[in-house]
């Protein structure tokens, strides 16, 4: 059976014109892993409810969690936590939970990150427990998205790349910056091979991303030689 536990949204932020980030304060501390999603419910009056999971795109802190929400229209919940949900407000959520697709914190194995639009929320709560536990730890990440608008979490990749903290390659599909030396395209068997990690490094793999991305992009990691164990995937439908 589901705990839930009743949050306060203490901070909402729009990051592209379709989705938010909630930070949750929590009635007690929660040990949540990088990589780990939680349910969030919505009870209605009539007492019908609903429930979503969303991947924790922050666990830094153990009284507060993370989420960023893409809003979908024909959604249930996620309309609601995009477009109505304000700081004060409460919401209910579950324990954190999901341990496949977790990074040990501390681990200093090389990692690679494939991220397709919303499915690089998850990849950024490890990219961030990295930066506190193990900043050592060798970590890429391959991002691809529609539009530069749609860039999530674009201040902090711009720094990481800016500090030299781990190699960041977007790959824009329908329309790329001005300045940019790619122009826009989807990501190719060849481009990732090209982008990631040499598969005599052993990385672990973290793909995350809609349904086909992820397919395409776990089976382009083998054909380009990485074993497939410590590939690890996560998706989502179209």
């Amino acid at each position: 059976m589901t705990t839930w536990h009743l949050t306060t949204v203490t901070s909402v932020v729009d990051i592209t014109p379709s989705a938010r980030t909630l930070r949750l304060a929590l009635p007690e501390p929660v040990h949540a892993l990088p990589g780990q999603h939680v349910d969030i419910r919505l009870t209605a009056e009539d007492g019908y409810s609903t429930a979503r999971a969303y991947s924790l795109s922050d666990v830094r802190e153990t009284r507060s969690v993370e989420v960023t929400v893409e809003r979908l229209e024909d959604g249930e919940v996620s309309p609601y936590l995009v477009d109505v949900v304000e700081a004060g407000d409460p919401l209910e959520i579950s324990d954190p939970h999901g341990f496949w697709f977790t990074w040990p914190s501390g681990d200093d194995r090389p990692v690679q990150l494939i991220g397709g639009g919303s499915g690089v929320a998850p990849l950024m709560s490890m990219i961030r427990a990295r930066e506190v536990e193990a900043p050592h730890t060798p970590f890429s990440l391959v991002y691809s998205v529609r539009s530069p608008e749609r860039v999530y979490y674009r201040d902090e990749m711009a720094l990481l790349t800016e500090h030299r903290r781990m190699d960041v390659h977007l790959i824009h599909t329908r329309v790329a910056p001005a300045d940019s030396p790619r122009p826009a395209g989807r990501l190719s068997a060849a481009e990732l091979a090209e982008l990631t990690m040499d598969p005599a490094r052993d990385p672990t793999v973290y793909i995350c991303g809609p349904n086909r991305f992820v397919e395409n992009c776990a089976q382009w990691m083998v054909d380009a030689g990485h074993d497939r164990a410590p590939i690890r995937t996560e998706r989502f439908g179209e």
